[in-house]
């Protein structure tokens, strides 16, 4: 199998995942991202407390591409510190960007390295970067 079957399979296996598709009860940090071109739409819900990531929650809807990207946000920054998850943020939007091309920084972002070739494919960047741009939002600057 080559790398890039390998990769469409992780993103086709994470895209139908349901692990983090639930609404939490008493979110502390919520946003909502939409993606006007296609029509992804994220509802991020973050449970927050003494500067950890305790738990998360993904609503809305997208292609393959968004739904993918968002699960494997979801499963990296669970259990993460607020300033983790910005890092791995900013890590994710610059590979994708290739703003991030060092190797060993990109290790961080472990199986979402799979998205690293849809710089390749302009109209899919925007919902590859949709819920990390809208964890980005949740997070704000504090």
């Amino acid at each position: 199998m080559e790398l890039d079957e390998l990769y469409t399979d992780l993103i086709l296996e994470y895209s139908q995942s349901s692990a983090y598709k639930k609404p939490l009860i008493q979110p502390n940090r919520k946003m909502r991202g939409v993606n006007p071109s296609c029509g992804d739409n994220i509802e991020l819900e973050l449970k927050v407390d003494n500067d950890i990531i305790q738990e998360i929650g993904l609503l809305g809807n997208g292609c393959a591409i968004s739904q993918a990207s968002a699960s494997m946000m979801a499963e990296l920054i669970e259990g993460k510190t607020v300033k983790e998850a910005k890092e791995l943020a900013k890590t994710f939007i610059g590979m994708i960007q290739k703003t991030v091309t060092n190797g060993e920084e990109l290790k961080i972002l472990e199986e979402a390295r799979a998205f690293q070739n849809i710089s390749n494919m302009p109209a899919r960047v925007k919902c590859a970067v949709l819920s990390w741009h809208t964890l980005e939002e949740a997070l704000g600057e504090d």
